[in-house]
């Protein structure tokens, strides 16, 4: 062991940084929030060379020219004054770390003016050494980053590639407009714009602004104040009809402040598990305004983590007002009372027919699934009996004969989307939608070459900027399995090719999902597009198959590698063995 040395201002500064700027968007998120504390109604954002330089500009209140070394000096903040404003925090900034910080792993120049000034200030910062002369500029600010961590080589070799680090400060800065939809934001990748917005004051212009008017028209507004506790939500949620595929889109805040918060993501996910799919999950744009002493953001050096003072108040407060702002939809997205399963009180009348399962009734003490037979549908009997050559039926019976398995019977469909299965161990119930996505996209993982599909005709489709940015950054992707796109203007395109077993599927409706999954996981785009191949591809639930159809899907998923779940990781089947069946029924075997 050495001896104890007094580090210097330089390093110490550089371990602080440590905590306080990660990555590009660290910087970007710091000096934003800073824009936006001055009251700026305009943020102008820039990024070059590969991220490591960055130019953030605003018309907000400046900084005094006597203030202006001490802002760039460790915990030297306009925000709080002592130790009982940290209880009472209101703006996005407070700690009087970051410029330090930003200071000690970059070159930096600040120009900045104040109204009450006919000039402006220039200060240049290298390895935390500031210089400060007069210069003339319009008021606010302007904010010049250039070669971050240039003097720390190790932080550099954890970025990750230019592209991944823009998507998140792409992220960052919609997450800061949806919020503060009063402040024109523009973020620009070197020298091209990605995302613009007017600050017009209406959160559902910038939504149409940052995404799309789609999204826009599927959302319901929530709006909801408690006088006495002070709380107040207000903000949009998306219909159960409208979902996406990750909860990427969970644009949650507290006091104006992006947060994650298991409090307010457990709230809305109550709420929408009885109205969605499984792995579906809502659009939501939520700011939860509370007194600042019930609410402690000084948990983390990132701010992105709160505490409550009292947890379940605020979760009844949001569950109850995201619910009350889906309630008029509750008969849209219910069953009707004819599809309800009740328990069968009558013996069914015999069926000479081939029996379809129409109903389950589980009892909720013993979970055991009773089964119950009926007649199908007028329609279905028509096409079960639908004559065929004779060639064609013994073709097909050899083909069944020879590719299914001694022991494997299948029964039936059950409501159109579960195909049942008598085995040897039990009654199997396999997901027709889910079995035959495995088996589509293991192929197409093994293929070399994937077979296009060339369209004559596409729709027209808008995206948003920073859908462009991201889907020209990857088109040699796309065309890797079978999709090409033609941008007909800045914010249009249409499809010249998809994959073959996506021919009869909407353009519009394969884009929408296919920027859902690669937005959710920009560092495997190439997984998430196969997948999204994969799900569009496979046949539906609440689509009707007769029994060659359920061989073939059946016959197809036994030969998966990996036959158990998904590529999203939902489960395929479920054995119900004759035992638990027998016991339900209290038989002795």
């Amino acid at each position: 062991m050495g001896r104890i040395v007094q580090l210097t201002k330089n390093v110490i500064n550089q371990i602080a940084a440590g905590e306080v700027i990660e990555r590009p968007y660290s910087v970007v998120k710091e000096l934003v929030e800073n824009s936006v504390d001055a009251g700026a109604s305009k943020v102008s954002i820039e990024v070059f060379n590969d991220c490591r330089d960055i130019r953030v500009a605003d018309n907000g209140s400046g900084i005094h020219p006597d203030d202006i070394l001490l802002a760039f000096s460790k915990h030297a903040t306009s925000k709080i004054k002592d130790g009982e404003d940290l209880y009472a925090v209101r703006t996005m900034g407070f700690r009087g770390e970051a410029l330090a910080s930003i200071i000690s792993i970059s070159k930096l120049t600040c120009i900045t003016r104040t109204k009450d000034f006919d000039y402006g200030t220039k200060v240049e910062c290298e390895n935390s050494e500031v210089k400060k002369a007069q210069t003339g500029c319009a008021i606010g600010t302007i904010m010049e980053i250039r070669d971050l961590f240039y003097n720390i080589p190790a932080r550099l070799k954890f970025l990750k590639s230019a592209k991944t680090e823009f998507a998140y400060i792409n992220e960052l800065v919609q997450a800061i407009s949806l919020v503060h939809p009063e402040v024109g934001f523009e973020l620009k990748n070197n020298g091209k714009t990605v995302l613009k917005t007017t600050g017009q004051g209406e959160l559902l212009q910038t939504v149409k602004e940052v995404f799309s008017e789609e999204i826009s028209k599927n959302l319901r507004e929530v709006h909801k104040t408690d006088k006495i506790s002070g709380l107040k939500i207000s903000g949009y949620v998306s219909t159960p009809d409208f979902t996406r595929a990750s909860k990427k889109d969970y644009y949650m805040y507290v006091n104006f402040r992006n947060v994650k918060c298991p409090v307010f993501q457990k709230a809305i996910d109550t709420v929408y598990k009885d109205l969605t799919a499984s792995s579906r999950y809502p659009f939501i744009i939520l700011n939860l305004e509370l007194p600042p002493e019930d609410v402690d953001v000084n948990v983390h050096p990132t701010k992105k983590e709160v505490r409550y003072k009292n947890p379940n108040q605020v979760f009844n407060f949001i569950h109850s007002a995201v619910d009350m702002a889906l309630s008029g939809l509750a008969e849209e997205v219910t069953l009707p009372a004819k599809e309800s399963l009740p328990l069968p009180t009558e013996v069914p009348k015999p069926v000479y027919q081939k029996p379809f399962v129409s109903d389950i009734y589980v009892d909720e003490n013993k979970n055991i699934p009773t089964v119950v037979f009926d007649r199908p549908k007028t329609a279905e009997i028509r096409e079960f009996k639908k004559p065929a050559p004779v060639e064609s039926v013994q073709a097909r019976l050899m083909q069944e004969t020879v590719s299914t398995k001694p022991e494997e019977m299948i029964i039936g469909q059950y409501r159109k989307t579960y195909i049942l299965i008598e085995r040897e161990e039990g009654l199997e119930i396999v997901d027709q939608h889910i079995a035959e996505e495995r088996y589509i996209y293991e192929k197409l993982k093994k293929s070399k070459n994937i077979d296009c599909q060339l369209l004559f005709i596409s729709d027209v489709i808008k995206v948003s900027p920073s859908d462009r940015e991201l889907l020209e950054a990857h088109k040699d992707k796309l065309a890797k399995f079978g999709y090409e796109i033609e941008f007909t203007s800045d914010d249009e395109l249409i499809f010249r090719k998809v994959p073959q077993i996506l021919s009869k599927v909407s353009p519009k409706e394969i884009l929408a999902d296919i920027l859902d999954n690669i937005q959710g996981d920009i560092d495997n785009i190439e997984e998430q597009i196969l997948i999204t191949t994969s799900c569009k591809a496979a046949v539906k639930a609440n689509t009707y198959l007769n029994n060659f159809q359920m061989q073939e899907i059946i016959r197809n998923w036994r030969t998966c590698e990996k036959p158990f779940t998904c590529p999203h990781g939902r489960p395929i089947s479920k054995i119900i063995e004759h035992k638990d069946i027998a016991k339900f029924f209290q038989r002795s075997k």
